[in-house]
This record gives structure tokens, sequence and C-alpha cells, in this order.
């Protein structure tokens, strides 16, 4: 078998917001149609939203677990401003990092429905 291609896919109830989010914090586009969005970047498929009216926020670290995560990595030097900008865009911060000064590190984000994604570095 040969995967041609593979894009993750979220559930959520907010097709708009959640699609939007990552299409500008990816620096990528929304292509929507009634029950499903698709995020490009530079003209490929990066993700996918499927609308799931019942779609229920996980409550990560503390309560139900996660349902899965992103890692993006980013320059040590645009921490700070990465920050900034996840929160700028709608994002909440779950966890801080331990030391945001290490060489390498993470910090935890939620996006728009919840799912969380890590802001790595190093």
């Amino acid at each position: 078998m040969k995967i041609r291609k593979s894009i993750v896919v979220f559930d959520t109830a907010d097709l708009s917001a959640e699609s939007t989010f990552w299409a500008r914090l990816l620096g990528g586009t929304v292509d929507a149609e009634d029950d499903w969005h698709t995020v490009r970047v530079d003209g490929e498929p990066r993700l996918g939203f499927q609308l799931a009216p019942n779609h229920l926020r996980p409550d990560w670290p503390d309560g139900e677990p996660q349902q899965m995560h992103l890692d993006l990595y980013i320059d040590r030097d645009e921490v700070g401003s990465a920050h900034d900008e996840v929160i700028e865009l709608g994002a909440t911060l779950l966890q801080s990092a331990e030391d945001p000064d290490a060489a390498e590190g993470f910090t935890v984000y939620a996006d728009p429905a919840g799912h969380p994604f890590c802001l790595c570095w190093g």
C-alpha cells in the first residue's frame, strides 16, 4: 500500500473559527464547504476540519484525555513573538514552558475548539 497524501482532520463545532485560526497560524488559506474546510499552505492541503456539532472540547491536562496534538517547531528567538501571535489568533495557554529561556522546550496551547498544540524549540 502506498499512501499518497495525508492530512490531520480536526472535529469542530465552529468550522470558521477553527479553520481560520489554523490558516492564519500556518500562513494558508481556507477552502470552505458546508460541513468541511481545508487549510491549504502553498496550494497544498495541510489540515482538514469536519463539522461536528456535538464536539466536546478536551479538558487536558486535568480532565478528559487529549484527543491528539500537533508539535510546531519554531526558532528559539521567536518564542515570545510566537506566543503573542497564537494568543492574538485565539489560542488559549494551557501550560507554560518550564524555562522559556532554555535552549529547548515547549509551551502548550489550545486552538479555539480546545485541541492542544505545542510550540517547540531547540
